[in-house]
């Protein structure tokens, strides 16, 4: 344990830098520390790797259970308290939100990063040696990948459809993975922004609704947008064809005045004279919109009582209070304009779509628009037989969505099944070799590290890891780059033949993301923490003697 020596000056009296009741952990034992919750971390995610990987169950402090095998997500469901511990956490996140997918591996890579380190810190060999060597493995490892790496045409939808099936193939939805992965790449082609040669995806544009009821294969993509919310009125049609759409970001209410405003009525008949003027400006309003030849309106704010009334009557068929992002899509996806001021309303503002209708979603009503021209923003509506199994579908489809992405995005394929790593970690070492000093022993570290992602896809498949990895590189070296471990079968073949392909993008952003947070930790050989803070496990606080008399901290 950390002791913190009393400082004194040269007579004798205490010297007080911390606050009463703050730890510090140095050196060696502070490193320690660190490593340890590193590995901890790595090591809760290590079993959900690959398509033979488990699921975890998480159960929050409402009792709320989430089943998931996504290592984002089970890194975000646990509370993770140790400093060093979230840094891991903070990998993860930051690669679904760049790439989407690959956020186990990522964690496991870091993890090993960090274990290994710990053997050449353990002979006496400095950390920022070790970062160094790691920060030039990556390099080199990302240039490796690079090489190996196949070009494809973004808009190849087979190649897209591989690479959204390999990555459902490790979720929970494997098995419906033929027709999910043609729902997404569709779904992934019809929002894509041709900007000259490269292509630009909003994930944003694909609106993901998820209702229990009926089983995943009756996910449906509906070319429009599903609002979760039901027709305003009873009196109103709850189908129409041919709809022609009025977007309005106002309300269709008369407005309250700034100002304390007060009118004096002093007959009945006045009374009714300004109920009536009420009466007429609502009708104006909704006139406006009969005028303009819409017959659906869908408004972000609130409608009136009586606006509704006229509305029912002019048949047209109405939804309010929708969210400003489904606003936002539905002007993508009708092609039509939002419209804040109801008197510049007019027909070529409408947007189109071939059906608007209220349909029955287990217990909820909502509205479907659908049937629109070449809409820039769609919905994939997940179906399921539980909530949970929706929230774990939903979860597997916004990796699958991200990897298709990523492909269109930067059009480049590596396969999957560890080829890659077993294959850059061979060519690290050889190269690990041509360094001086002990920056080789940190590079040739880097390599092992790199082999722990296809030593774990075999041993979560129940092949015997040594075995495997050794085959692995016996095929590589002859040559089999695409060479990986088939772990559904317990085989190693050839990948692309087996359509496991991944893309580039993912496996840059697994390695740069994991030396960044395993150099971070490498290079702390402090911790001090205040007083009042969470202390790491194993540096409880630490004895700060003879501060007594000095009264007043409160804890």
């Amino acid at each position: 344990m950390a002791t913190v020596q009393q400082a004194t000056t040269s007579n004798g009296m205490p010297v007080l830098i911390l606050k009463e009741g703050s730890s510090q952990n140095k050196g060696k034992e502070a490193q320690k520390n660190n490593i340890m919750a590193a590995k901890l971390i790595a090591e809760m995610v290590r079993s959900s790797l690959g398509p033979r990987g488990m699921d975890k169950m998480l159960v929050d402090t409402l009792g709320d259970v989430t089943v998931t095998n996504d290592g984002a997500t089970i890194l975000k469901e646990i509370d993770v308290q140790h400093p060093a511990a979230k840094m891991m956490v903070e990998i993860s996140k930051s690669v679904d939100n760049e790439v989407g997918d690959g956020t186990t591996s990522g964690v496991i890579f870091a993890g090993a990063l960090i274990e290994l380190a710990e053997e050449l810190i353990n002979k006496d060999v400095h950390p920022t040696i070790i970062v160094d060597g790691y920060r030039k493995g990556a390099a080199k490892a990302i240039e490796v990948m690079g090489k190996i790496a196949q070009k494809v045409d973004p808009k190849d939808k087979s190649w897209l459809i591989k690479v959204a099936k390999t990555s459902m193939q490790t979720k929970l939805i494997s098995s419906e993975a033929n027709e999910l992965s043609n729902i997404v790449v569709s779904a992934v082609l019809q929002v894509a922004v041709q900007v000259d040669k490269d292509f630009r995806v909003d994930i944003d544009d694909i609106k993901v609704e998820k209702k229990p009821g009926g089983s995943v294969r009756d996910t449906a993509l509906i070319k429009g947008i599903v609002l979760d919310k039901e027709v305003t009125h009873g009196g109103m049609p709850k189908r129409v064809e041919k709809a022609k759409i009025a977007l309005l970001n106002a309300p269709l209410e008369i407005e309250k005045t700034e100002f304390d405003a007060k009118i004096s009525i002093s007959s009945p008949d006045k009374m009714k004279m300004f109920l009536d003027e009420e009466n007429k400006l609502l009708k104006t309003m909704v006139d406006q919109i009969a005028q303009s030849g819409a017959n659906v309106v869908i408004c972000q704010k609130g409608i009136d009582d009586i606006a509704q009334h006229y509305l029912a009557r002019a048949g047209i068929l109405t939804v309010r209070r929708v969210r400003e992002s489904d606003i936002v899509k539905l002007v993508k996806a009708t092609k039509g304009t939002a419209i804040t001021n109801l008197e510049d309303l007019t027909a070529d503002d409408l947007g189109t779509a071939d059906l608007v209708e209220e349909r029955k979603v287990e217990t909820d009503k909502w509205v479907f628009v659908e049937g629109c021209k070449e809409p820039k923003a769609l919905t994939i509506l997940i179906r399921g037989g539980s909530q949970r199994v929706v929230d774990e579908v939903n979860r597997s489809l916004h990796d699958a969505l991200m990897v298709v992405k990523d492909v269109m995005e930067k059009p480049a394929i590596v396969p999957g099944g560890g080829a890659p790593e077993a294959y850059a970690a061979a060519r690290l070492a050889e190269w690990a070799n041509t360094l001086s000093g002990r920056e080789q022993l940190a590079a040739q570290k880097f390599a092992e590290a790199l082999e722990t992602i296809p030593l774990i896809l075999a041993e979560n498949a129940g092949m015997d890891p040594i075995d495997t990895t050794t085959e692995l590189r016996s095929k590589q070296s002859k040559g089999q780059k695409w060479t990986g471990i088939d772990v559904r079968n317990g085989k190693i073949v050839n990948m692309v033949k087996g359509d496991i392909v991944e893309p580039l993008a993912v496996k840059e952003q697994i390695i740069k993301s994991a030396t960044e947070a395993a150099s971070m930790i490498l290079r702390i050989d402090h911790v001090i923490a205040t007083a009042g803070s969470k202390v790491p496990p194993g540096g409880g606080p630490s004895g700060m003697g003879g501060m007594g008399g000095h009264g007043g901290h409160g804890h």
